[in-house]
This record gives structure tokens, sequence and C-alpha cells, in this order.
């Protein structure tokens, strides 16, 4: 990039989220242009922080979303794309590859988006994952299901959160849910069902190396809380305890071990109900949604979001510098709202520090140095949601991004 025009940044985002970042681009004198899609229009965007905005049919292919910035390509002279949702890190990675604008590329990218291969090289080098096997042939899943017993979730390859899976009992359920995807059923996989808490590591790559990172447990699993209702929450492990030092050195080997050099990240783990053992569920080059970002902020005084931006900004420019950092304790809530706008009111301890502005839910991060602290104020809110908040929408299962 030439030293005497300013980096030229195109943000992509299929949701509305990442405010912070391209605030923090424009105030590092980032050019910012933001690619959504036309029912997103209307959303708050944070303009002043934009140089122009540019919105595609909803739904528009890979294709056609190649076409459209090859078209901006003729007269804006893009330095950095990014993608800021999960459904973004592959359209941006494409878009890198055809336009030979550096950051990571198709290859590298589907592992951070195909749970299938990311799976199946991790545990070629020896990362504890889930029993699964590919769907593409019979005879390979009736030797899988004759081997692992039921039941088995059967989970899209590229979806974010718990979107589109299905908890499978039998064999005879397996069948026709398989015959019914049809030409989709290639991009799902079946993978053991397996009890146990999860976990989440939240991250800051640089150069290769985790210089940043925060690890949380959840309360309900995630994939209870979108296919049967009911509140999300997660809270900062024990500083310096045993769960949070494992979780720290298996988060940093496996973004080593998928060459991810650079960026946010948001790693899910689960930890067997029988052995007591962590294995890998997720994984993701953005940062975790839900307001995770909101809660670290809260605890540590460090904004993912913003840091990400720096890192863009930076690449091959000067050395990321991790910022000072509070070592407090945080805890979040999030649930589907009956109201368009929730009165918190009631909630008024002093620990609460964010609500969430999304119409239709309601959503609280509340911080503490004492951990004891915000584990009480989350159970005890976690209750009270239920009776002053919650809602659950038949058949749906969608995030909130």
């Amino acid at each position: 990039m030439p030293s005497n025009r300013p980096l030229t940044m195109l943000v992509l985002a299929c949701y509305f989220k990442g405010e912070r970042f391209m605030k923090r681009a424009k105030e590092r004198g980032a050019k910012v242009y933001l690619l959504t899609q036309q029912k997103l229009l209307d959303r708050p965007w944070p303009r002043e922080a934009l140089d122009d905005v540019f919105a595609q049919a909803n739904g528009s292919p890979l294709p056609a979303t190649l076409n459209t910035v090859s078209y901006l390509m003729r007269n804006i002279r893009f330095d950095r794309i990014v993608g800021l949702d999960d459904y973004d890190v592959e359209v941006a990675a494409s878009l890198r590859e055809h336009l030979r604008i550096p950051g990571m590329g198709e290859t590298q990218a589907r592992f951070f988006r195909d749970k299938l291969a990311c799976r199946i090289k991790l545990r070629e080098l020896g990362i504890p994952v889930p029993d699964f096997t590919p769907v593409f042939n019979n005879e390979v899943v009736a030797e899988w299901i004759a081997r692992v017993p039921a039941p088995w979730m059967l989970k899209p390859r590229s979806e974010a959160s718990a979107t589109g899976i299905h908890k499978v009992h039998s064999a005879e359920e397996l069948w026709p849910l398989l015959e019914a995807k049809g030409d989709g059923r290639a991009f799902y996989h079946l993978e053991q069902f397996l009890p146990g808490d999860i976990y989440h590591a939240d991250s800051i790559t640089s150069g290769g190396k985790v210089v940043f990172a925060e690890v949380a447990r959840c309360g309900d699993p995630p994939f209870n809380v979108a296919h049967g209702g009911g509140i999300f929450t997660t809270v900062t492990l024990p500083r310096g305890s045993e769960e949070e030092r494992t979780l720290k050195a298996f988060n940093e080997k496996i973004l080593t071990l998928l060459g991810y050099q650079y960026g946010a990240s948001h790693v899910e783990f689960i930890k067997g109900r029988d052995d007591g053992k962590f294995y890998l569920l997720e994984t993701s080059a953005r940062v975790g949604g839900a307001h995770i970002a909101e809660m670290h902020e809260a605890s540590t005084g460090v904004n993912l979001w913003q840091e990400w931006a720096d890192l863009e900004v930076d690449l091959g420019l000067r050395p990321y510098k991790v910022p000072e950092r509070k070592s407090n304790y945080g805890g979040l809530l999030m649930t589907l709202a009956k109201q368009e706008r929730p009165d918190y009111s009631s909630y008024s301890d002093k620990e609460v520090v964010f609500h969430a502005p999304e119409a239709n839910h309601a959503g609280l991060v509340v911080t503490s140095p004492d951990r004891n602290r915000v584990e009480s104020l989350v159970n005890d809110y976690k209750q009270r949601f239920v009776k002053d908040f919650m809602n659950v929408l038949p058949n749906s299962n969608k995030p909130s991004h």
C-alpha cells in the first residue's frame, strides 16, 4: 500500500454488528466502506465512520458478490477486506483470493467455517473432538452408527451457533432425515452427542501468537437454548484456575495448528460429563456473538472489535501491542423477549454495565472484582428473566447474531 494514501478497507456484514470495529478503523485513519444487504440498510450503522455504504440484494450468491466488489474495485483501491460474521468469513476469503488482497484465503478460512474440514484436520493432528463421520456414503454412515451409540447430532457444516442442528435418537429417525436433505445432505456431518458443560475462549492473535485471551463457561448449552428456549448465560472462569490454564493452552494450540495469523477468534469447547476431558466443538475467525465482546470489555477493559481493527490497520506496518487490562469478572445473560423494548429498571445493581439494544431481546452484562458476586447475580437474574422477559418462538433455532 502506498504511504501517501490512506488504507482503504471493505467491511462485509450480513448481520448488524461491528460498529466499534468500523469506528476504530476510521479513528486510525482508514477509509472504511461497508457492504451489507438491502434489508439492513436502515439499521443504525455508524455512518459518520463510513466513507460509503453499499447493499446487495438479500441472499446474494457468491458469484454476485464477486462481481459487485470487482466492479467497486474499478474506482476504489481496497487494501483490506474484512468479514465480520461467520457467514462473511468465507466470502471475504474468496474476495481476497479473487482480487489478490492480503489476508486469510479460502483454504485456511474453510477450517474456520466448515465443521467437517476442521474436525478431520484437527483429529489427524491429535486434537480431541467428539466422534464424527461424513454423511456422503450410506455404507460409511451405517458402519459409524453401528459403532457409536445414539443419540447423535446431525450438524450443518457451515452454519453458525446451534442453527440447523438436529438431535437424532435412532437409525430409524436418521435415514429419513438424511433422505429429506436431498442434495443438501452433503453439507452436513454426523457427530456423537457428548453431554457436558460448554466453554468458550475469545482471543486476539497477532503474528501467529495468541496475545490476549479470555475464557468463560456457559450455563445451559447453547443448543438447548436455541432449540428449547431459555436464557443464554456465560461467566468468566476463575482466574489462575486449572480450567482456565488448560483451556487457554488448548485454544492456542488449536489456533496455531490451524495457522491463524492475526485477528479475533471465538473457539468453543465441551467438557465431557463422563470423562472430564475437554473436546473442541467449534472454531470461528471473528468476534463472539450475543454481546460476549461487551462482557469481556466490562471485565478487562479490552474491546475485541477495536483490537481487531487495530490489527487490520497495522498489518505489516508496526507490531501489535496488547493494551493494559483489568482482571475483573464478567457475566452475560441473553434471551428472546416478549417485549420490543424490555424494561430493566428493576435490574439496578451497580454491577450492571450494559443493556442489549436489540428489539425483542433482553440482555445484560454484569462485572465485579468478585466472581462469586457475578455468578450470584447471573443466577438470580436468570430466574427473573424467565418471568419478566423470556419468549420462545415455535420452531425457531436461529441464533441472535
